[in-house]
C-alpha cells in the first residue's frame, strides 16, 4: 500500500465506537454472567459484588480475572438515551475535542459504528429495538452539534441460534433475514451505504469474511495481541479470533481462504484494540509499535475501540495521557486525529481517485443501473427493494457489462412494478466513499 500524500510521516489516531445505544443489567444478571463465564455460583448481592471487585473472595486463582471482568467502570452503563445524551453533550463539545490538538491543529474525531437491534425474542437489557433507531439518533445528534469531522460507519452483531440478545454468535449466514433488510433500509430510507466495518463481538468467520469482501472495503477488526487471554468465555479463539493475524498497524489485504493471513482480497483489515474493557487492551508498547511503523513506512493507523453504552470520556482521557508519554520520543512523526475511513484512504493513497457515481433508470419493467464515474468496490451494486406492503428485499442483478451496467427484471419471477414502492442500489466505491440511487415507483 502507498503512504500519505505528504512526505512527513503521519500516525493517524482513530477512535472507533461500537455504537449500540443504551444497555441495562441488573445485579441478578451480573451474577448470571459470573456463572456463565467462570462457573462460579453465589448469591447476587451488592456486598458480594464489592468483594469480587476487591478480590476479597478466594476463587482458586481466578480472583484477578473475575475482578477485571466485573470492574466497577465496566458495570456503569448508560441505561437510557438521556444518559447517552448527557455524555455526548460534553464528548462532542469543542472544549472536550480541543483539549488536545493534533499536529495539524484539529481536535478529537470519533467514528460511530452504528448497529440495529433486530430479531430478538426478548429484551432483558432494554436495548432500543428497531430498524435504524441507533443510526438515526446519532445522525441527528452529530448534525445538531455540528460534528462534521465525525463518521458514521457499520456495526453488526450476528444473532445467536436461540435469538437471545444476551448470547454471542458469529454467523452472518444465520442472520441474513435481518442483515439484508437492515442494509436495504439504509439504502432506501436513509440514502446511505456502509464503507467501514467494526465486527460484532470482534468476530469474523468465513461467511462474514466473504460478505465483507463483496461490499465493505475497510475493516477495523484485527485484535492481535501477544498476551494470552484470562477471560475463559473468549479464550482459545472463541469469537474474536485474531491469534494469527499480522501485528502491523498499517492494515493488510486478507487471503480469500483465511482472513487472518495476508493475501489478494480487495478489502483492508486494520488493527484495532480496546480501551476500557476486559480484554485485548491497548498498551504503551502498542503506541511505540505504531509510531515506529509510521516513521519507517510514512504512515500508520493506531486505532482503538470501545462502546457508547459506557462513558467514552475516560477512555479518551486515558488514550491522550498514553499518547503524551510516547509522542515526544518520535519528533519526526506527526499525529493526526482521523475518522476510520479518512485514515484508511490516507494510508492507501487513494485520496484523489474518482468517486463512485451510480445512475438508475426504469425502462418498462427493467431496472437498469450504470456506473457513470469511479469504480464499485465489489462485483455488483447492492439491490434494495421495498414493496407497497412495506417489506424489504435484496436480490442479485443481471450483469450486462462488467463493472459498468446491471439490470433487474420486474415480472412474475420477481416483483411486478405495480407492487413496489421503491427500488434502488447502493455501493461502496473501490477506493472508499459510497453512492446510492433510488427510484420511487408509486
Amino acid at each position: 500500500m502507498n503512504t500519505d500524500k505528504q512526505n512527513i510521516p503521519i500516525l493517524h489516531i482513530v477512535h472507533c465506537i461500537d455504537t449500540e445505544g443504551p444497555l441495562y443489567e441488573d445485579i441478578q444478571a451480573t451474577f448470571e454472567r459470573l456463572y456463565s463465564i467462570f462457573g462460579i455460583k453465589m448469591e447476587a448481592s451488592p456486598e458480594n459484588l464489592r468483594k469480587l471487585q476487591g478480590k476479597k473472595i478466594y476463587l482458586e486463582g481466578l480472583e484477578d480475572a473475575v475482578a477485571k471482568c466485573f470492574a466497577p467502570e465496566l458495570l456503569k452503563y448508560n441505561t437510557n438515551w438521556a444518559e447517552i445524551s448527557d455524555m455526548l453533550d460534553e464528548a462532542l463539545s469543542s472544549d472536550f475535542r480541543s483539549w488536545m490538538l493534533d499536529d495539524f491543529g484539529n481536535g478529537w474525531v470519533y467514528s460511530w459504528h452504528c448497529m440495529d437491534h433486530i430479531g430478538y425474542y426478548e429484551n432483558p437489557r432494554h436495548k432500543d429495538v428497531g430498524y435504524g433507531n441507533v443510526f438515526r439518533y446519532y445522525k441527528s445528534k452529530l448534525a445538531l452539534t455540528e460534528s462534521s469531522a465525525d463518521e458514521i460507519n457499520w456495526h453488526f452483531h450476528p444473532l445467536s441460534l436461540a435469538r437471545k440478545p444476551t448470547q454471542a454468535a458469529t454467523s452472518y449466514l444465520n442472520s441474513y433475514d435481518v442483515l439484508l433488510p437492515i442494509i436495504c433500509r439504509r439504502i432506501l430510507d436513509d440514502q446511505w451505504f456502509p464503507v467501514v466495518n467494526r465486527p460484532g463481538f470482534h468476530a469474523e468467520r468465513p461467511d462474514s469474511h466473504a460478505f465483507m469482501e463483496q461490499w465493505i472495503p475497510f475493516d477495523y477488526a484485527n485484535q492481535f495481541v501477544e498476551e494470552k487471554e484470562d477471560q475463559p468465555d473468549v479464550s482459545d479463539g472463541r469469537f474474536g479470533d485474531w491469534r494469527r493475524a499480522p501485528k502491523t498497524w498499517r492494515g493488510y489485504h486478507p487471503s480469500h481462504d483465511d482472513y487472518q493471513v495476508e493475501g489478494n482480497c480487495r478489502r483492508i483489515i486494520f488493527r484495532c484494540l480496546n480501551l476500557g474493557t476486559r480484554l485485548r487492551s491497548l498498551t504503551t508498547e502498542h503506541f511505540h509499535e505504531a509510531f515506529k511503523e509510521a516513521k519507517e513506512n510514512g504512515s500508520a493507523v493506531l486505532a482503538f475501540a470501545d462502546h457508547d453504552y459506557r462513558d467514552i470520556r475516560p477512555d479518551v482521557a486515558t488514550f491522550r495521557s498514553m499518547l503524551l508519554k510516547v509522542k515526544d520520543q518520535y519528533p519526526e512523526v506527526k499525529i493526526k486525529f482521523s475518522g476510520a475511513e479518512e485514515a484508511a484512504l490516507a494510508i492507501s493513497g487513494n485520496y484523489f481517485q474518482p468517486k463512485l457515481v451510480l445512475t438508475t433508470e426504469l425502462i418498462g419493467n427493467t431496472f437498469f443501473v450504470k456506473s457513470q464515474e469511479g469504480e464499485l468496490f465489489g462485483p455488483q451494486p447492492f439491490l434494495a427493494i421495498k414493496t407497497r406492503s412495506g417489506q424489504y428485499f435484496h436480490d442479485n442483478m443481471d450483469l450486462i457489462e462488467p463493472g459498468k451496467v446491471w439490470a433487474y427484471v420486474l415480472d412474475e419471477q420477481t416483483f411486478k412494478v405495480e407492487t413496489l414502492e421503491k427500488i434502488g442500489v447502493g455501493s461502496a466505491g473501490r477506493f472508499g466513499g459510497y453512492n446510492v440511487s433510488v427510484i420511487e415507483t408509486m
